[in-house]
């Protein structure tokens, strides 16, 4: 039966709290730093990326274009979308099966922002216990050139993000060349300020409260995980009764681990106490661990007082997992058979979507016509799209049972991604429409690359109407 994991709200957070966290290093700090890099550097890199002379990555919205590299996309490709979506949210599930809020403590944006803009506060403020005594003092010249200071990188690192994610949509040097020159467009300019505006606000000034309230992950993650989920945890049963240390050192021998220095929460950017158990605040950044590590170190006690651990470990009904262990469960297996079933699929239908693509339409204005010699024609109308990154050059064939033919054989050039609408006529000889008079039949166009033989051709079946 579905097992929900129950899961804390948190008690020591409370609306008017401006929860100042202290710096720590360790090995989950470096790990948050290693995915910060390396997903900005993904972010404010790729539009400045070019391939074959473009953009390598443009959603072109005005043009109905999305370029990704050397594909070519068009409106009707969404389905791709959708299905990238369904498989971020299989591997969510999965990442939350194995270890709890992975993507919130080392990837989300907001957490990632925040991370940066923490960085920036302490550049210019100082230390925690130096930030919560600028809170306390009045306005002096001193606490106005650093908050003044603050704000304002806040605000830069803001707007190049903005400009960034309109680069997505714009192309980047246009829009860096334009903004330069101060000759940037309304939609722009709105959109830059809006984005970059939001970042200042939910990384600067909401920070946390965006996990607390306007998230919802952290609401649903206890029906994602297991007993032998891995969460940041504290070890009760080792870390209790709590007991200070002594002036001259020591530490009473009856006592847990626990020395109740609070590192642990001054630390935790949502500003919560890990060792009242699992709550719905904790990100999982695992900065506590990094804390508490050190501290164990300090009063040489063995690490691990707050780590990644299971429920069953935490309760003494089981070892510490292996990796083996942790991904041999039902839900683990059926998260990762999923997410491996919806990438190849997705990966499969992406490498056969065609090159070139054609709609055929019959003219509904006129059916079918007599023309001399008592020969039947149909008109139709042929929407032809390139979807590749290079030029090319189309012949357009007839081919039926009936033996038609079209009435001006044509060549149709396309530009990269372009799309376009042309008319034909196909005729049917005399004796064939006498034989067949008021019988719809089956007729099929094709469309073959002249130039690149590699292309595969597109085809596409429409009717040939013949009068009685």
């Amino acid at each position: 039966m579905h097992k929900v994991i129950p899961i804390q709200p948190s008690s020591t957070w409370q609306l008017t709290d401006k929860i100042q966290a202290r710096e720590v290093s360790g090995q989950f700090a470096r790990w948050r730093w290693t995915f910060f890099w390396l997903t900005q550097a993904f972010f404010y890199g790729l539009p400045w990326l070019d391939w074959n002379g473009r953009q390598a990555v443009l959603f072109d919205l005005a043009h109905q274009r999305f370029f990704l590299f050397e594909a070519v996309l068009f409106p009707q490709d969404l389905i791709y979308l959708a299905g990238l979506l369904v498989v971020c949210a299989l591997l969510l599930f999965f990442a939350t099966a194995v270890a709890g809020r992975v993507w919130c403590g080392f990837a989300c944006p907001q957490t990632v922002y925040t991370s940066l803009y923490m960085w920036i506060e302490n550049r210019f403020e100082g230390s925690h216990q130096n930030r919560k005594r600028l809170d306390q003092s009045g306005w002096t010249l001193e606490k106005l050139g650093r908050r003044g200071g603050k704000h304002l990188a806040w605000l830069a690192v803001g707007l190049w993000t903005g400009l960034t994610f309109v680069g997505y949509f714009t192309p980047v040097r246009v829009l860096g060349h334009d903004v330069l020159h101060l000759a940037i467009g309304f939609w722009p300019a709105f959109w830059t300020l809006f984005y970059g505006t939001l970042t200042y606000l939910n990384a600067g000034l909401v920070r946390e409260k965006v996990c607390l309230h306007m998230c919802p992950y952290g609401r649903f993650q206890g029906s994602l995980m297991d007993e032998r989920t891995l969460n940041v945890a504290y070890d009760h049963r080792r870390g209790e009764p709590r007991s200070s240390l002594r002036q001259d050192g020591s530490k009473n021998k009856s006592a847990g681990h626990c020395i109740d220095c609070t590192l642990c929460v001054q630390v935790c950017p949502t500003g919560i106490d890990i060792r009242q158990g699992l709550q719905a605040a904790c990100i999982g950044c695992g900065l506590c661990i990094d804390a508490c590590n050190q501290v164990m170190d300090k009063v040489r006690a063995p690490r691990g007082l707050i780590r990644l651990a299971s429920l069953r470990e935490l309760a003494g009904r089981d070892t510490p997992p292996t990796v083996w262990l942790t991904l041999q469960r039902p839900r683990v297996l059926v998260y990762a058979t999923l997410l491996s079933v919806c990438v190849g699929t997705l990966a499969w239908s992406f490498t056969q979507r065609p090159d070139i693509r054609m709609n055929v339409i019959r003219d509904r204005a006129v059916m079918a016509r007599f023309v001399e010699q008592g020969h039947v024609e149909n008109v139709y109308r042929l929407q032809l799209m390139n979807a590749t990154d290079h030029p090319q050059v189309l012949e357009i064939r007839v081919s039926s049972a009936l033996g038609a033919e079209l009435v001006n054989p044509l060549r149709v050039e396309l530009a990269p991604a372009q799309a376009t609408t042309v008319s034909l006529t196909a005729r049917v000889p005399n004796t064939v429409a006498v034989q067949h008079a008021g019988q719809i039949l089956p007729i099929e166009f094709a469309a073959t690359s002249v130039h690149t033989l590699t292309t595969k051709a597109a085809t596409e079946a429409s009717t040939f109407v013949l009068p009685r």
